[in-house]
């Protein structure tokens, strides 16, 4: 039975592994964007958002823990001034994975991995209208063919003028 085995190894012993992955965590929490391979990236997406969601809360003691996986102060600072205030709002999903292809040496399948919220050119896309079911209900109260005939100019054909002409 595989209880408890959810985490890949990425061929590495536990503290290479733990190594890799803080030093990952520390370069996205710097660059907002890295490169590496699709493995690599579905391991740190666990890692590195763990530490975003601790780091909404700003107390010593959530400082403390942060420090204990990084060990590097200046990414923890950064992570507790810029990062968790752009995320207070969000309830998950701070990072995301784009596939880029495959590495030409080995073939690797490589990717990149983002901070969401740092993305402009994904942002100017995200932006639409959210409904919620009462919208759905108001919107239906008003039927298309009413909105367009309030909002579309009337123009007379010369037929009807000369309908309206002769009934006066």
């Amino acid at each position: 039975m595989r209880h408890n085995k959810k985490f890949n190894h990425l061929s590495r012993t536990a503290s290479h592994r733990q190594a890799m992955l803080a030093n990952m965590s520390i370069s996205l929490i710097m660059h907002k964007r890295i490169t590496t391979t699709l493995a690599k990236a579905k391991a740190l997406k666990k890692y590195v958002e763990l530490l975003i969601t601790k780091s909404k809360e700003d107390t010593t003691n959530s400082r403390r823990v942060v420090f204990s996986y990084l060990q590097n102060k200046y990414a923890v600072t950064e992570l507790f001034k810029e990062i968790s205030v752009k995320v207070a709002n969000r309830p998950g999903g701070y990072t995301r994975i784009i596939k880029t292809g495959f590495r030409p040496s080995d073939n690797a399948q490589m990717c990149f991995i983002e901070l969401v919220d740092y993305d402009e050119n994904m942002a100017k896309q995200a932006v639409k209208k959210t409904r919620t079911r009462r919208s759905k209900k108001s919107a239906a109260a008003t039927t298309p063919a009413e909105e367009v005939a309030t909002d579309a100019p009337v123009v007379e054909t010369p037929a009807e003028e000369a309908t309206e002409a002769k009934a006066e």
